[in-house]
């Protein structure tokens, strides 16, 4: 079994969002004592985001790449052959502003590619990285489980739709910024969610 972390938090440390993928790593390899683990610290090495020199890379045939673009685009096949290559993806999503962090959002821009790991069709896009597991641990500083400010899982849902991740378990941990009590209370529903979702 071959496991990707991917840690989207802005930190490096005291993350809580890599807490809980921290978590689901280690019950995953613990029942997998073969598994092999590979962790991408979005902070710890930050991914360029989309910009215009990126799509006029992605745009040209790989033959016609300047030595500067062929760089660039290298990037993203790195991050695609990591995410081609795993059975089991763990995915640490902090809430900020009501959305996901730019690291995150820069991590799907470099994966989603089409031809690779999603096609059009004459039925609509189809997803090319299916047969995984997705497990995401969800940290937020309010509580915004299954209400209208919760734009994190409905976008997610929607990533890893179009690109065939269909089999995506959520671990929330949220009111993370409501004082120690608070805190202590979401850490607790957290290990409680994994437990329950990896017997």
């Amino acid at each position: 079994m071959n496991i990707l972390q991917i840690n989207s938090s802005a930190r490096s440390t005291g993350s809580a969002s890599t807490r809980l993928a921290d978590a689901i790593v280690a019950r995953i390899a613990a029942a997998n004592p073969d598994a092999s683990v590979v962790r991408r610290d979005l902070a710890a090495q930050p991914h360029p985001v989309l910009d215009e020199p990126t799509l006029q890379a992605l745009f040209t045939p790989p033959e016609q790449r300047s030595a500067e673009q062929a760089a660039r685009v290298a990037l993203d096949d790195a991050l695609i052959a990591q995410v081609q290559a795993a059975d089991v993806i763990v995915v640490g999503a902090p809430m900020y502003n009501f959305g996901v962090t730019v690291q995150l959002k820069s991590w799907f821009d470099a994966i989603a590619r089409a031809n690779v790991t999603f096609k059009y069709t004459e039925t609509g896009p189809v997803g090319l990285l299916t047969g995984k597991k997705v497990y995401v641990g969800l940290s937020r500083g309010g509580l915004h489980r299954d209400s209208a400010t919760d734009s994190q899982v409905p976008y997610l849902n929607t990533m890893f739709g179009f690109l065939g991740l269909s089999d995506v378990q959520y671990v929330y941990s949220e009111g993370m910024g409501m004082g120690p009590e608070a805190i202590a209370k979401a850490q607790a529903q957290a290990d409680a969610e994994i437990n329950a979702i990896l017997v």
